[in-house]
């Protein structure tokens, strides 16, 4: 059965990035760990917060693949101690966000058991450019 697109139009050109950005959503974990907040800190700014206790630095990573910021956590098993009872996870995590285009990482930083991802986007341009009009068509050279 053919999928049905939204941005299928003869009036949409170009936008399959963003059909290719849905389907990546769709895909992303439903797993609710581990659980984050999103502010936004201004009209051009945004922080990820994951509460990610037990975690240290060396655990987590964070990356950036194309447009979609991933984060991953994997503790290190520690074989010295002996547990009695273990009701605290030591679970690794994969967390994902797609992110729209020109939306970059400014800076992270774990504190007191929380990740913190500031996102900024740069102010856009607005661009006007005016088309020529010619009587005759390119070669093919020039449309290459």
């Amino acid at each position: 059965m053919p999928r049905l697109s939204l941005l299928n139009s003869p009036l949409l050109l170009g936008f399959e990035h963003f059909e290719r950005a849905v389907e990546r959503v769709n895909k992303v974990s439903s797993d609710g760990y581990p659980p984050y907040n999103i502010e936004r800190l201004d009209e051009n700014a945004l922080r990820i917060t994951l509460a990610v206790a037990g975690f240290r630095m060396a655990d987590l990573s964070i990356t950036v693949e194309d447009n979609q910021l991933v984060i991953r956590g994997k503790q290190s098993e520690d074989s010295e101690r002996v547990y009695l009872h273990r009701g605290i996870a030591a679970r690794q995590f994969l967390r994902s966000f797609v992110l729209a285009e020109g939306i970059e990482v400014r800076s992270a930083w774990l504190d007191n058991g929380l990740l913190n991802i500031d996102l900024i986007r740069p102010p856009v341009e607005n661009r006007v450019r005016s088309i020529e009009i010619t009587d005759s068509a390119p070669s093919a050279e020039e449309i290459r």
